[in-house]
């Protein structure tokens, strides 16, 4: 198994196949885009899924893929299918913006995708425009439909909530687990450095963040009742509304950090081991997969070195890489 230092055992991979996407949403990506790496510097599925392999072998059993967009880069299906049938990985899922999933779902189930998470901060068409700087809500709408349809379920939906921008529409997002199957997780916005400026018409990142706290209590006039976590869910608190058929999630990234529970190891698309979604330690992998090294010593390595906890307290953190590059 793979044990950190302080006891906790490393079962969840979260895997980004590109740090490329095709929207440039306010929190996560620069408006001009970004340089684009080379082919060479970027890892082949065969050696995402040799990683996956040696990770299964040593009790990870949750991969989930994630960008950038995952879906933009060519055959993901044929990564989804290697992975699939690596022996221990009981659960693989994707995160993705909801652009490109219309047209895609179906081939991803039939190659063995299991779950969808989609980024979905708004249900105003032009709101939908502004924070992703271009996106059209009604692609993102037919593909999440088209996902459910296909049997990616439960259908989970990742809304940033942030003050000044759509805590206007916390309700109505928290609503969609009642009209719809659906599990809808509050993420806190995570104040990172790197990603400024964020536009006009939209608030300083200060002025934009909005705790659990306060999440909670705008959605509690939907008459919140604490709910069983089941696996799969991650650090979210769950309840349901009244008369839901779906979970309302919160996840404290910054009020009241889940560090001490934390069973995840991130993969960047470079190759590249990442401990801690916010801390710039990084152990390289590329290299020893082309040199034909055993990668064992090298997950290992990764984590003995996971921190006790992240970095964020509330103030800007340079987290070294933009979250595109991170997966999230």
């Amino acid at each position: 198994m793979l044990v950190d230092h302080f006891g906790r055992r490393i079962t969840y991979l979260r895997v980004s196949v590109t740090d490329r996407c095709n929207l440039r949403c306010i929190y996560c990506m620069p408006q001009q885009g970004v340089v684009k790496k080379a082919h060479q510097a970027m890892m082949t599925y065969e050696e995402i899924a040799r990683v996956v392999g040696v990770a299964a072998e040593h009790g990870v059993r949750e991969v989930r893929l994630t960008g950038g967009e995952p879906l933009v880069r060519p055959d993901l299906p044929v990564l989804v299918s290697m992975l699939a049938q690596i022996p221990g990985i009981e659960d693989l899922s994707l995160t993705t913006n909801g652009i490109l999933l219309e047209g895609m779902a179906r081939e991803l189930v039939e190659a063995g995708l299991q779950r969808v998470n989609v980024s979905l901060d708004t249900l105003d068409e032009d709101k939908f425009r502004r924070i992703t700087r271009g996106g059209r809500l009604e692609q993102v709408w037919r593909g999440i439909e088209t996902a459910e349809a296909s049997g990616l379920k439960p259908l989970k939906i990742n809304a940033v909530a942030m003050r000044g921008v759509n805590d206007d529409e916390l309700v109505d997002l928290a609503g969609l687990s009642i009209v719809h199957p659906w599990h809808v997780r509050f993420i806190e916005l995570m104040p990172l450095t790197g990603q400024l400026p964020r536009g006009e018409g939209f608030p300083g990142p200060e002025e934009m963040f909005m705790s659990v706290a306060e999440i909670m209590e705008r959605v509690s006039i939907l008459g919140l009742t604490a709910a069983q976590k089941n696996s799969g869910c991650g650090p979210a608190s769950l309840y349901q509304a009244e008369g839901g058929q779906g979970l309302i999630g919160f996840i404290p990234a910054v009020s009241a950090h889940f560090c001490a529970s934390c069973n995840r190891l991130r993969l960047t698309a470079d190759g590249n081991l990442r401990p801690c979604l916010l801390d710039n330690i990084e152990v390289n992998l590329l290299s020893p997969l082309r040199t034909g090294e055993d990668i064992l010593p090298y997950l290992e390595r990764a984590v003995k070195l996971k921190p006790e906890k992240h970095q964020l307290n509330g103030e800007a953190y340079s987290a070294g890489r933009s979250m595109h590059e991170i997966g999230g």
